[in-house]
């Protein structure tokens, strides 16, 4: 198979589809590989490190697209890049549909088969190639909220781990999943009072033993969440629904009426976010101010450290890519349930529900849309 990596052109994201150890791996299985050149620049990899594996260096994204069977990025596709899809063209990467429209309609207008990264499951009922970004994304979370909580940023001058004679930040981390853990494992680290809020028990269980006391779990609630916001110097939304929109569990209201300067950091905006009053922000320009709320809602957070995250995530996509590659995606798809859950567009039809229901479309089951 032609495999196609053309160099992200999202603001600001540097990471990169396929590392050189990756194309190495694709080339042994007898696959062509062509990167756009300087794709790999911004994760420290020249083209002489691709062609050093075996790649092909192409220097149009346009020769990528047109020469290629399968694209393999990390966002999602912007709008010069969907005009250059094909029909029946694989497309693997992250998509996050649910809240975008007019990349859906684009995608469905393209004919190609189009499999996210963030809904391709595992035997345990996880998202095997969602968790390297959320456990980057959970990390840098603290950052993020030590950023925006600084007098300077319009926060209130709070450090998240106090001093000597001087109280921590409280930090409320909504959602326990993995970018969640994640948040809290370095909240506890600073030493930040912290609470989590999320409605499964058994996550909340889980997370009581893996921190040993030193979290306080909540059990999620329309009059919790009000409480634990409000008392917040940081609230940080890590709130998940496979392929969905995410929730809006914090109301306008609610973001009024918290402490002036006190700072959100919304990981879920790739999905629309779970914070009323958040709207995506890029890296370099990555909070406004709200109710005199900070709000840090970047869409491509772990785009930031590029190469940690290139590496993290190409660590979970080579055997799906080569899988795909190997096997041609009818096969591929067809013999692994787990990576047919990941097809969100077939040929035109929309073959993921959430999605779906989302934005209004006619729902195709994958396995019915390839028939």
């Amino acid at each position: 198979m032609k495999i196609g990596i053309p160099k992200e052109i999202k603001i600001h994201e540097y990471r990169v589809g396929m590392v050189p150890a990756s194309v190495k791996e694709a080339v042994q299985h007898g696959h062509t590989v062509y990167v756009e050149t300087h794709a790999g620049i911004g994760i420290g990899c020249s083209d002489d490190d691709y062609i050093a594996v075996g790649a092909q260096i192409v220097s149009s994204v346009k020769a990528i697209f047109s020469q290629a069977d399968m694209i393999v990025k990390v966002k999602e596709p912007q709008a010069t890049e969907r005009k250059l899809l094909r029909e029946g063209q694989i497309l693997f990467t992250y998509l996050h549909l649910a809240p975008d429209r007019e990349q859906t309609q684009d995608l469905i207008n393209s004919g190609a088969v189009c499999i996210a990264y963030e809904t391709v499951t595992d035997d345990d009922g996880q998202l095997p190639l969602l968790a390297p970004m959320s456990e980057v994304a959970g990390r840098m979370t603290l950052q993020a909220g030590a950023f925006s909580l600084e007098k300077s940023r319009g926060g209130c001058g709070i450090l998240l781990a106090g001093v000597p004679g001087v109280e921590p930040a409280n930090v409320v981390i909504i959602g326990g999943g993995v970018v969640g853990m994640n948040a809290a494992q370095m909240a506890v680290g600073v030493r930040a009072n912290v609470v989590i809020i999320d409605r499964s028990l058994e996550v909340l269980r889980r997370l009581d033993r893996l921190f040993a006391g030193a979290v306080t779990c909540i059990y999620s609630t329309y009059d919790a969440i009000e409480k634990y916001v409000l008392a917040a110097d940081l609230v940080i939304g890590c709130v998940l629904v496979a392929g969905a929109q995410a929730p809006k569990l914090v109301t306008k209201d609610m973001v009024h009426r918290m402490k002036s300067g006190a700072a959100i950091v919304d990981v879920a905006i790739d999905q629309g976010g779970c914070i009323e009053t958040s709207h995506p922000t890029t890296h370099d320009n990555p909070t406004y101010i709200t109710d005199n709320v900070v709000h840090y809602c970047v869409a491509n957070m772990p785009g930031a450290v590029a190469r940690t995250s290139t590496f993290a995530l190409n660590n979970a996509t080579l055997p799906y890519i080569l899988q795909l590659a190997d096997l041609g995606y009818r096969t591929a798809l067809t013999t692994n349930k787990h990576l047919l859950n990941g097809l969100n567009v077939y040929h035109g039809q929309v073959t993921n529900n959430s999605v779906a229901q989302a934005l209004g479309y006619p729902y195709f089951s994958a396995e019915q849309a390839l028939l």
